[in-house]
């Protein structure tokens, strides 16, 4: 009895030693396909880097390189600006190749930039909006980069504005004595509650950002050209004392905006010259 435990003992031994080392052997693998995929990825082949990236992760399950290589080297393989069928679905395969990396490491900065990117490039507005405020909302992500997440989405409500009340349209500009006047009129409804809800989305995606991060001189300057879409959607509707209210609030923005602006500058250039100041490491 006793002779026959020590049989399986062994026979466990050896089971368990073996499985252990295909284990070591397989992760020495999937690191030389890492390799060879980021040799090729240099070369510009982006096709066979992706399959040396896919042979990794076959390798080694584990490995959290390798998804970060396969989002990559099919993202590479995507050419902006080139709407065909096929070019528009590998920017697809390469979000959906992007969003496993966030399954496993949802602060991950390249793939959360580089889906907006790609969203941005094959113009899925929509998806691309709801992508920035998944972002904004996610309580794992830091709060300045939450406070980034609203600013993008404030500054894309100032355009939808700004796009509308700039129309050569919308504006009368008049010259007096060589001073330049403009006035804003208002374009057809359904342009003018455009820009309004814009506006109002902007300005509460703009307080949300401040909220995150007080001194954002970004969140400020957004603000600062929210209040002044503001300021021309009040005056296109006759609203005076709405306008001057609205201008005043756009003056105090302003105000803050060029405060953060100088600390900024001053910090910079303290850096700069620390840096310069510092002796050259060997």
């Amino acid at each position: 009895m006793k002779l026959s435990q020590a049989r399986i003992a062994i026979a466990l031994a050896v089971v368990i030693a073996t499985s252990s080392g295909c284990g070591v052997i397989n992760r020495i693998r999937a690191k030389n396909e890492l390799n060879e995929a980021a040799r090729t990825y240099r070369e510009g082949n982006f096709v066979e880097a992706e399959q040396h990236a896919r042979s990794a992760l076959d390798l080694d399950p584990n490995n959290k390189t390798a998804p970060l290589f396969i989002a990559r080297t099919v993202h590479a393989q995507y050419r902006t600006g080139v709407n065909t069928p096929e070019n528009i679905a590998k920017a697809r395969e390469a979000i959906e190749a992007y969003r496993k990396i966030l399954e496993s490491d949802a602060t991950n900065e390249e793939a959360y930039k580089a889906i907006a990117f790609l969203y941005e490039k094959i113009k899925e507005d929509e998806k691309l909006r709801d992508w920035i405020i998944a972002r904004a909302n996610d309580t794992r992500v830091e709060p300045d980069k939450r406070a980034e997440a609203y600013i993008v989405l404030a500054s894309k409500d100032w355009n939808c504005s700004f796009q509308i009340t700039d129309l050569p349209t919308n504006k009368i500009t008049t010259i007096t004595e060589g001073k330049a006047t403009v006035a804003y009129k208002k374009p057809n409804q359904k342009d003018f509650e455009t820009a309004q809800m814009c506006v109002k989305r902007g300005l509460e995606e703009v307080e949300n950002a401040l909220k995150f991060d007080p001194n954002s001189e970004a969140a400020w300057s957004y603000k600062t050209n929210l209040l002044a879409e503001a300021v021309k959607l009040a005056e296109m509707e006759g609203k005076t004392d709405r306008k001057a209210e609205l201008d005043k609030q756009r003056e105090e923005a302003q105000k803050r905006t060029t405060q953060l602006s100088e600390a900024n500058k001053k910090k910079q250039a303290e850096e700069e010259a620390k840096k310069a100041a510092s002796p050259p490491t060997s």
